[in-house]
């Protein structure tokens, strides 16, 4: 696996994976018209465009790759926080971080977790801050090993149901 920055061109791939492995991560808990029209509009490759151009330095993406074909298995962005919580000044949002599960366990998770803690570090971010679903439990538990706590949390809506995020947040 390699792990290199995105750039303007990738937006096709980080749209691929994003609704690949929204679908895959979330296939048990949001009903199948629900997940597939979240997928295309979310993860339409115009918002990865739109988060490649960005003029604010808080936004960044990064792509991991299977090394021996180039083909993608996880990204990670990160830009200007959209989180219902009292935001610090600079603070930064890890709005999206996944890995296809077959490379969970390889640290390619890690590795783009990293990147994004040094991205808002370089910064000067006091916080790295991010959302996610109460009831992907791996992935909370994931969070918190990496130094992440609960600071909040929000409704996220895909289709007509709401589901529980949480708010985590992480001083740097």
């Amino acid at each position: 696996m390699t792990i290199r920055k995105a750039a303007p061109g990738d937006e096709n791939a980080l749209g691929a994976v994003g609704a690949a492995t929204f679908l895959e991560s979330f296939v048990e808990d949001i009903t199948g018209a629900a997940i597939v029209a979240h997928s295309q509009t979310q993860h339409a490759p115009e918002i990865y465009r739109t988060y490649l151009t960005a003029d604010d330095p808080r936004y960044a993406c990064w792509i991991a790759e299977y090394s021996a074909t180039g083909a993608p298995i996880g990204y990670a962005v990160t830009c200007p926080p959209d989180l219902p919580v009292d935001l610090q000044d600079g603070d930064v949002e890890l709005k999206r971080i996944y890995v296809f599960s077959r490379f969970h366990g390889t640290g390619a998770g890690k590795q783009l977790n990293a990147l994004s803690v040094s991205h808002a570090r370089g910064l000067n971010a006091p916080r790295l801050l991010l959302g996610t679903y109460e009831g992907n439990h791996r992935a909370v538990a994931f969070y918190k090993r990496e130094g992440f706590v609960q600071i909040g949390t929000r409704q996220f809506q895909v289709g007509n149901e709401l589901y529980d995020d949480i708010i985590m947040a992480m001083t740097l």
